[in-house]
């Protein structure tokens, strides 16, 4: 259950009801919405007092987003420069994260239809690979509609194109993530999962874009649904989450991996999801403040 009720918060945190919707009331209690006289409070939820570097951060994007609102428009051709730009560093960083030993620059050339000498193949499917799924996003998402299975399995047919047998196609057998403090899904339960996230995903869109796709992604790679590229295609996903409410597309750093790790690792250990909620909305901030800093000159 994403949400839980005032009753079952109240027990958790060990405070009356009353006091529960109160600072509900007061907009103290972190993705807390209301439906009817209903409240449904997000259960990663811990105390008001956690939400405030989180609240912190959310604000500095809105009004970097106003910011680049304010702007003049940009031309399909320097939207298409900013694209390519970022495709390349995207591509780069998200395969290094899973060991493509390709450079920055040798990413750059294999995308142009180079060969880099003394680098394996496989590397090079990877980066070709991960731009056509980029690009597909680009694509769809203009349609806005919801992240559902045909979506997903889609991304990851790019993401996989060099393995016919795995792509698109949910594992069968039981695996182990080294050096992870988690076990993924029983492959038997993989199907009844997917289809638990995308429903409850539904849900995810009265939260801020950067809270629903930080949940999303902890979930979907907690599943581990295929047998290989869950974790590029639950970055393309988080992309894809991010541009259909409008935000740019983000670039979680190669450099940054050990802090993408511990995200992961601190909500296992104790159902923390703020780790990785800062690490998106620092990765958005940045991207916007480069976007604008290259609108400005």
């Amino acid at each position: 259950m994403i949400f839980l009720s005032v009753s079952e918060i109240s027990k958790k945190w060990n405070i009356s009801t009353r006091r529960v919707r109160i600072l509900a009331e007061q907009g103290r209690i972190f993705g807390a919405v209301k439906k009817g006289t209903y409240w449904k409070i997000p259960y990663f939820v811990k105390s008001p007092d956690e939400q405030k570097e989180i609240e912190t951060k959310l604000n500095r994007i809105e009004k970097l987003r106003i910011i680049l609102g304010q702007k003049r428009p940009l031309t399909v051709g320097e939207v298409e420069r900013l694209n390519s730009e970022f495709a390349i560093e995207y591509t780069f960083n998200t395969n290094a994260i899973e060991g493509n030993t390709l450079t920055l620059q040798e990413t750059a050339w294999v995308l142009e239809g180079m060969t880099v000498d003394k680098k394996l193949l496989k590397c090079h499917l990877e980066a070709i690979g991960h731009k056509e799924a980029f690009d597909y996003v680009l694509e769809i998402v203009k349609e806005k509609k919801p992240i559902d299975e045909q979506l997903i399995k889609q991304i990851h047919s790019m993401v996989l194109a060099d393995r016919p047998l795995d792509k698109g196609v949910y594992r069968k057998t039981d695996v182990r993530i080294l050096g992870a403090k988690h076990t993924p899904t029983s492959s038997i339960l993989i199907q009844e999962q997917m289809n638990k996230l995308i429903e409850e995903n539904s849900l995810l869109h009265i939260l801020n874009p950067i809270v629903n796709v930080s949940i999303f992604h902890i979930i979907f790679e907690q599943i581990h649904p295929f047998i290989d590229g869950n974790g590029r295609t639950g970055r393309l996903l988080i992309n894809y989450g991010l541009l259909i409410n409008d935000f740019p597309a983000i670039d979680i750093k190669f450099a940054d991996r050990q802090k993408y790790y511990k995200a992961f690792d601190e909500f296992h250990e104790g159902g923390n999801i703020f780790a990785m909620i800062n690490l998106i909305a620092d990765a958005m901030i940045e991207r916007l403040e480069q976007i604008i800093m290259r609108i400005s000159g």
